[in-house]
């Protein structure tokens, strides 16, 4: 059994893979103070609850956190005695990078375009929701182009409510109507569909850019609700992140 972990800003999420299938995915907050012994308790106490057969042989990781990466890896070394992969930025894994630099590439965003690369039409375009929104660009041949990042609506949030005191705290959800009746409703219109104007504008010039339509998977936490607004994302993969950790480690020899 491989457990492929995504070490993102905000969450990290477990995933449990055996014989070609997830057999449970975990979603827990990240926290950089976290020892080993307490993420060996909230595994255990899962995989009991969940009736988990078995420790993990073999571990593969994408981490963006390098501060949450030791206790990772300890848990890995220490509670399940397995092999521990951390996929660095920058690595090929077989898929060739045009970026500058290589190494400036996320690990998750190359376990995106694996992911992508195995399982959709090329070219792709890769919309990641997360702390930050990233876009990444494969070519119809399998090429990493690159993409777009910009602040994740959550960010933005806070940012505002952060720098404008007078401005209320707002919950993110989507709003009924555009024209908002309270202070409340007018931010969260703006954020919200902002926010899909943003991610409409970027997506028209990058397929103006390649020259024809992408197919575009939209994957990260906020991707069914912001997919649910966009009719410009044609697939939600709320998996997308792991299946490329898996490829990954199949192709690094571990899995």
């Amino acid at each position: 059994m491989l457990l492929a972990i995504d070490i993102g800003n905000t969450h990290t999420v477990f995933g449990l893979h055996r014989e070609g299938k997830w057999v449970e995915i975990w979603r827990k907050h990240t926290n950089q103070l976290e020892t080993e012994d307490e993420l060996a308790a909230w595994f255990l106490q899962l995989s009991r609850e969940r009736s988990v057969e078995g420790l993990p042989r073999a571990c593969i990781c994408a981490s963006v956190v390098p501060a949450a990466t030791q206790a990772t890896e300890l848990l890995a070394k220490k509670w399940f005695q397995c092999p521990i992969r951390f996929l660095e930025s920058g690595e090929s894994v077989g898929l060739p990078i045009q970026y500058y630099p290589p190494e400036s590439v996320g690990a998750d965003r190359i376990a995106n375009a694996l992911g992508a690369i195995e399982k959709y039409t090329l070219p792709a375009v890769i919309v990641d929701f997360g702390t930050a929104t990233t876009f990444d660009v494969i070519s119809g041949d399998g090429v990493y182009l690159g993409g777009a990042i910009f602040p994740g609506v959550e960010v933005s949030m806070e940012a505002l409510s952060s720098r404008a005191a007078k401005l209320p705290q707002f919950s993110l959800k989507t709003p009924k109507v555009a024209i908002g009746k309270t202070t409340r409703e007018s931010l969260q219109s703006g954020h919200v569909f902002g926010y899909v104007g943003a991610i409409h504008e970027i997506l028209e010039r990058i397929s103006d850019e390649l020259g024809t339509r992408p197919t575009i998977v939209g994957t990260g936490g906020l991707a069914t609700m912001f997919g649910e607004l966009s009719d410009a994302i044609e697939i939600i993969d709320p998996t997308l992140t792991l299946d490329g950790l898996v490829i990954a480690a199949h192709r690094l020899g571990i899995a």
